[in-house]
């Protein structure tokens, strides 16, 4: 009956064309976390910044995305999902253009809250639109999809490294973000977008506002606020973290990325052997045994404690999604915009408390260190305290999805015996 109703609602729509359109709007999405990572201390000399202020720039794209996440997935039934993308698309533009002619910390911070937006509608708006192209198929579709998200930070990642190389301003990597939004935006346009799940199903409004009270649901959202901080958290801080390992940090974060794109094309592989919670606590072992590796890896030894890290995010988000979305259907929209709302919001949280994090420990190294020490020395020291810190979230996380795990094999049996 479901799939009856989804043919019936999505005949004339250009299902391959909207499914592009969306990866290639997160294609753009990402770059940003990328080259925004690669340009953190790059920015704050340029405009004088301490580390704080340097984590609080970066963190208004997380709130500016949080924002659009919670903002963007109600009204994706009210006022469509061609709109969403609209504001996306001028978001991006608008953004990536005022932050190229920033001036200081002001106009650089509210320029990357409007980039911030952009990403936010898409996520926002993508997650419905994939669900509701492909209804009996979300998990997979999802993973498919959010493929674009490392691959695009991957992308970003050599695009900063080769720009910096060849001695092109920061102004300039993050104007070549532009040709890309231009195409997707033109990809979008005109384009017929089918119904969400829940208006299909005739799910109200005060029915999906209940089920995302549902206890199961706050718990995940809870999770998720850990997850997100682990992953996206760590990935903005650790070009800047790892600059003195001996290698360039920026291909740490590619080569995390890489892995992580590689991971999700297989993700349908991965579930077959795994149940989601299951995944997940496999998730959190590795993302803790990576960080605390990363503290005190040095030169291409970083590389292998940064695959270790890889593995263990690479699935958080998706199976995150993936799980409300194939378990709790009934949230609709707004479930899965306050799941990824929640993600970003725990970031855009941890981002300057990171930073003030990173030059808590930059003093108490540079005070410890032997006065004939370089800077690089204490920096390297520094860095190597803050990811063992950070490594408490997923720590937490390996309890937390052990216990959802036992308990969701128990509910099985229950509903079998």
């Amino acid at each position: 009956m479901l799939s009856q109703l989804y043919i019936m609602d999505n005949q004339g729509i250009n299902k391959k064309r909207l499914f592009i359109a969306s990866s290639l709007g997160l294609v753009v999405t990402a770059p940003t976390f990328a080259i925004r990572a690669n340009l953190l201390e790059t920015l704050g000399a340029a405009f004088s910044l301490s580390p704080s202020e340097v984590g609080e720039v970066a963190a208004a794209a997380f709130w500016g995305f949080t924002i659009a996440m919670f903002v963007g997935g109600p009204l994706c039934d009210k006022i469509g999902l061609a709109a969403i993308y609209r504001c996306a698309f001028w978001s991006h533009l608008l953004g990536i253009l005022a932050t190229i002619m920033a001036q200081g910390y002001y106009s650089l911070f509210f320029s990357t809250l409007l980039v911030g937006f952009a990403n936010g509608f898409i996520e926002s708006a993508s997650y419905t639109l994939v669900s509701s192209l492909y209804p009996m198929d979300k998990a997979r579709r999802i993973n498919d999809w959010h493929i674009w998200f490392p691959a695009g930070i991957v992308i970003g990642g050599l695009m900063a490294y080769f720009l910096s190389a060849w001695g092109l301003g920061w102004q300039v990597q993050m104007a070549v973000m532009i040709p890309p939004t231009l195409v997707y935006g033109y990809l979008f346009n005109k384009q017929h977008f089918p119904k969400s799940e829940r208006v299909s199903l005739g799910i109200s409004d005060g029915e999906m506002v209940r089920e995302c009270l549902r206890p199961l649901f706050v718990i995940m959202v809870c999770l998720m606020l850990l997850t997100s901080a682990t992953e996206l958290g760590t990935n903005q801080w650790i070009a800047a973290l790892l600059a003195n390992v001996g290698i360039p940090a920026i291909l740490l974060l590619v080569f995390i990325n890489g892995l992580m794109t590689v991971g999700r094309m297989y993700a349908s592989t991965v579930l077959k052997w795994l149940p989601t919670t299951g995944l997940l606590f496999f998730s959190a072992l590795f993302s803790c045994a990576g960080l605390l590796w990363l503290g005190s890896a040095q030169g291409w030894w970083a590389f292998v404690a940064a695959g270790v890290f890889a593995v263990g995010i690479c699935y958080f988000w998706p199976t995150m999604i993936g799980f409300v979305s194939e378990n709790m259907p009934r949230t609709g929209p707004l479930g899965l915009s306050i799941m990824g709302g929640a993600g970003l919001m725990s970031t855009a949280i941890v981002l300057p408390l990171f930073g003030k994090l990173y030059e808590s420990r930059l003093q108490e190294a540079q005070s410890q260190a032997p006065h004939a020490a370089e800077p690089r020395t204490w920096q390297l020291i520094a860095g190597a305290d803050t990811l063992q810190t950070v490594s408490v979230l997923p720590a937490i996380l390996i309890v937390a999805f052990g216990l959802l795990h036992i308990y969701n094999k128990k509910n099985k049996k229950k509903k079998h015996g």
